[in-house]
């Protein structure tokens, strides 16, 4: 009877908990579908604790959104669309070097800062601040290169939590303080060797250089974050904050990782790991023609081919696909292909079945599944990962060569080049893959590893979200690093004055040394003129 009662007043503090919700603000306006599927499912979380979220963003949501989350779509213009399909058709057609590749991804990057710049001024998101009624208990913020949407918590002088869909790379960690590592993680351009433990001393030479250059481009890109900032905000009054005041203000970093996909790095509590926080618990049921296609595949299996939600069909060019096509077509497993062109399509056989969209993650999880045919975007390598499916990826751009040559490396599958891609390279990779059952047993392995934690991905999403609003942005939580600058935290004016006091007390001993020398020649001196008079 005592027990039964406890469990009755718990149950009723965790119905009052949880309905009793919050009102969040969730800014996700980047313009990759991949990136807001994340963020959605951050949402999506929070949602069925029963706080009430309202999302803005560039696009509809691509997945299944709670009833309790409040969609305002704000999407790119026809022009903004027209740029962004012909820089990304130059990422994914051209191999011309990688300055022409710098070249194209850092064009496509201003639009897309341009873009989320333009949808804190439009009426749809700006209505939220005319609205007396209007107030939020928390806000949160999707990161890519859009840091000028931190004013927004300053706005509705609201905690502040941003969302990323990676690691915690420099340009993220700084907000809370987090530690780079350079001296022992390694950056996307160092290749470690399968079982390397630690790198040698060219490896971390060129770790440095790369850390280095990614902190100038940071600090680039800053000046341009001030500045649409300053724009943005520039009706405030004198006490409104600053964008590296508000830097001092993020009260936590959800990223979208975990230890164990890449080398340990030292993390301050501010930074919350969550990766596969999109991989459901439990699969969906498939759509019907998925379904029937999957379930004829039962003697084979199947295939599951996708190069991401930001490479399109148009941008694939058509020798490239045809080549992917013949080899397909002539495998006995059936083949699902995401293809958002369905009128033109790289050729017709009865093993292929192609569709705009996907459930990716369910059909990741389906055991029929054989293979996944991938651009290495860190959100599905991270699925495949969870459900222990072998990959053969095919990187194009940005960080999906780095994020395939560590799945390599790892043994869950392989990689081909998609610029110089033959059909004889792709058929005897694909073959390896599907029939040496090395690749499968190293990715279960790890997805053993993966799933083995003590709070799952969405548990750390409710609880650190609720802790956040408990204590009010949870200052206590911030690293000292947060209000250093680079030559306090670098400890650079301690080794300054230390060097300065060797440097004296080095000057002070000299001195004193050639004062002992000068009285001892001094002495002698005399001794030998006493002697020579004497002599005399």
């Amino acid at each position: 009877m005592i027990i039964f009662k406890i469990l009755l007043i718990l149950g009723i503090s965790w119905q009052i908990a949880t309905t009793d919700g919050a009102n969040i603000l969730g800014i996700f306006t980047s313009h990759s579908p991949s990136h807001l599927i994340v963020h959605l499912s951050v949402a999506n979380v929070l949602a069925e604790r029963g706080h009430n979220i309202t999302v803005v963003a560039s696009s509809q949501p691509k997945i299944a959104i709670h009833k309790n989350i409040t969609m305002i779509v704000v999407p790119l213009t026809k022009e903004q669309e027209v740029i962004m399909h012909r820089s990304m058709e130059k990422m994914a057609s051209n191999n011309d070097g990688f300055l022409t590749l710098i070249r194209n991804f850092f064009g496509s990057l201003k639009i897309f800062i341009d873009a989320q710049a333009d949808i804190l001024k439009d009426p749809r998101f700006t209505k939220l601040y005319e609205s007396e009624d209007t107030k939020y208990d928390l806000v949160m913020c999707g990161f890519f290169m859009n840091t000028f949407q931190l004013g927004v918590a300053a706005k509705f002088k609201a905690p502040l939590i941003v969302t990323w869909t990676s690691a915690a790379m420099s340009m993220v960690g700084r907000m809370v303080g987090n530690p780079s590592g350079v001296e022992y993680v390694p950056s996307h351009t160092v290749n470690m060797d399968k079982g390397q433990v630690k790198m040698n001393f060219l490896q971390r030479l060129k770790n440095f250089l790369s850390y280095t250059v990614f902190d100038i481009l940071t600090f680039i890109m800053d000046i341009r974050m001030k500045q649409i900032y300053n724009d943005i905000f520039q009706d405030e009054d004198d006490s409104f904050p600053t964008l590296d005041e508000m830097y001092k203000n993020v009260s936590l970093v959800f990223c979208n990782s975990h230890f164990s996909e890449a080398s340990i790095k030292a993390q301050v509590p501010a930074v919350v790991e969550i990766g596969g926080i999109q991989v459901k618990e439990k699969p969906n049921r498939l759509p019907e023609n998925l379904e029937t296609f999957i379930e004829n595949s039962s003697e084979h299996g199947f295939i599951l081919f996708s190069l991401g939600t930001n490479v399109k069909g148009s941008h694939v060019k058509s020798e490239i696909a045809t080549r992917i096509f013949n080899v397909l077509s002539k495998l006995k497993q059936n083949i699902i292909w995401k293809w958002d062109d369905l009128k033109h399509t790289p050729g017709n056989s009865s093993n292929i079945l192609y569709t705009k969209w996907l459930p990716q993650d369910d059909i990741l999880a389906h055991p029929y599944l054989k293979l996944f045919i991938t651009h290495a975007g860190k959100g599905g390598i991270a699925e495949a990962q969870y459900h222990g499916v072998p990959m053969l990826a095919i990187p194009i751009f940005g960080d999906q060569h780095p994020n395939a040559l560590h799945m390599v490396q790892a043994g869950y599958g392989l990689m081909v080049n998609y610029f110089t891609l033959s059909e004889e390279v792709l058929s005897s990779s694909l073959q390896e893959v599907l029939h040496n059952p090395i690749y499968r047993e190293n990715v279960q392995r790890f997805s053993r590893l993966y799933r083995d934690r003590p709070f799952s991905a969405r548990e750390n999403v409710a609880y650190w979200t609720e802790y956040v609003m408990r204590h009010r942005g949870a200052t206590h939580m911030q690293s000292p690093l947060v209000h250093m600058n680079f030559i306090e935290s670098s400890n650079l004016d301690v080794y300054v004055v230390i060097l300065l006091i060797l440097y004296i007390m080095i000057v002070i001993c000299r001195c004193g040394f050639l004062f002992v020398k000068r009285k001892v020649c001094d002495k002698k001196c005399k001794k030998n003129s006493k002697i020579k008079n004497k002599i005399n």
